[in-house]
């Protein structure tokens, strides 16, 4: 039995198993089937690739190094945990784990909300600055030797408008 000949009877099942009730799945023609294990397939490497870059070459992990930049673009270089959560589009469990870390090696500091004593607020220290202007020069390295110089710039410009189109359904999926 070949791959193609597996796909098939997968879809024959799929489409078998429908509730009567339900409508049809639209299905992905072979081409856009194509495309999606490619793209899957080349976010999965290049996330890997980078982090393990970031591992390599830096004293922070490609989670860590997101974190600070958010930071670094902040007033203060604070932001609310709630609000550096959803700009990094993670838990905020997941936040809050990461940034215990991190405290705890100095990159940053935990600390009560001004306007809000239920708020909590995050701030880069000046070591998690130091790291952070240490590590870009590789992560800018990895990021271009893994996807900028990979791709013509028409690839690249749409890569990045067609993820940001995509973010923004994800967003408004979520919020509705």
């Amino acid at each position: 039995m070949t791959s193609n000949d597996v796909d098939h009877q997968l879809t024959t099942t799929a489409r078998g198993t429908t509730a009567a009730a339900s409508a049809e799945p639209r299905w992905l023609d072979a081409e856009q089937q194509r495309l999606w294990r490619a793209y899957l397939d080349g976010t999965v490497r290049f996330i890997e690739s980078l982090g393990r870059d970031h591992e390599e070459r830096s004293d922070v992990s490609l989670n860590e190094y997101e974190l600070l930049v958010r930071l670094s673009e902040s007033p203060d270089h604070t932001l609310r945990m709630s609000a550096l959560a959803d700009g990094l589009a993670r838990s905020r469990s997941r936040v809050t784990h990461t940034v215990a870390r991190m405290e705890a090696r100095g990159l940053v500091r935990r600390s009560a909300s001004t306007g809000d004593r239920r708020g909590v607020n995050c701030e880069m220290t000046t070591e998690g600055y130091r790291v952070l202007v240490a590590s870009a020069p590789a992560h800018v390295a990895a990021v271009r030797r893994f996807m900028v110089d990979v791709l013509t710039p028409e690839q690249f410009r749409a890569l990045g408008e067609a993820m940001a189109a995509v973010a923004e359904a994800c967003k408004a999926d979520r919020d509705s």
